[in-house]
């Protein structure tokens, strides 16, 4: 009997993804970050324990706008079955459209489909070091989930996971060491509870 396959999923995004500032995928930014290193502090890492069945792959980039991401995406798709794309605080904090990132978005579900790719989008979480981008957060998140509708794509809750709910549109004080990124323990929460792979295929 021919064992099962395991499941590949590949984590394409921004800082987010990428684990900052505890974790990055780089060996060479590792070593600047040298001893606060810290595998804990991605997403990935508790999803993988939360699904030990799955094999997890981190290609986060820190400070990448959705255009930078979608320009990496053959490559975290070669050997993957899934790819979970996460971006777009860098264009608002850059001064990009928020519509040109959306846009940007929609072809990498489109692009990562024609190459046989399950695609999942996150939403953009909470930003608590720039608090004027709140309602341009928002108003993307929005065209998100309009994108996961239209493409028929599962959207995980990164945003709704994190918000502090006595302070609407922040992440909560639990979830976060520097107000931007998430600790340690926002990034396992992410991981166990907004992570999940749908059964169905077809999304």
């Amino acid at each position: 009997m021919t064992p099962a396959k395991t499941p590949v999923v590949s984590a394409l995004g921004d800082s987010i993804t990428a684990g900052t500032p505890l974790w990055d995928p780089d060996p060479a930014v590792q070593e600047m970050i040298g001893s606060r290193l810290d595998p804990q502090s991605q997403w990935i890492y508790w999803a993988e324990r939360a699904h030990p069945e799955i094999e997890f792959r981190n290609f986060g980039v820190n400070r990448e706008e959705t255009g930078q991401i979608g320009a990496r995406l053959d490559e975290a798709a070669e050997g993957a079955d899934v790819v979970v794309v996460q971006g777009g605080i860098n264009d608002i904090v850059h001064g990009k459209s928020i519509e040109r990132g959306a846009e940007n978005l929609r072809a990498i579900v489109s692009r990562g489909r024609a190459l046989g790719k399950r695609v999942l989008l996150t939403n953009v979480l909470p930003c608590n070091g720039f608090p004027e981008a709140e309602e341009s957060i928002r108003a993307f998140n929005r065209l998100i989930e309009q994108i996961s509708r239209d493409e028929r794509v599962t959207l995980l809750p990164f945003y709704d996971t994190l918000e502090d709910l006595d302070r609407p549109g922040r992440i909560g004080p639990a979830w976060t060491d520097d107000g931007n990124h998430p600790s340690i323990a926002g990034h396992r929460l992410l991981g166990e509870l907004a992570f999940s792979l749908p059964s169905d295929p077809g999304e």
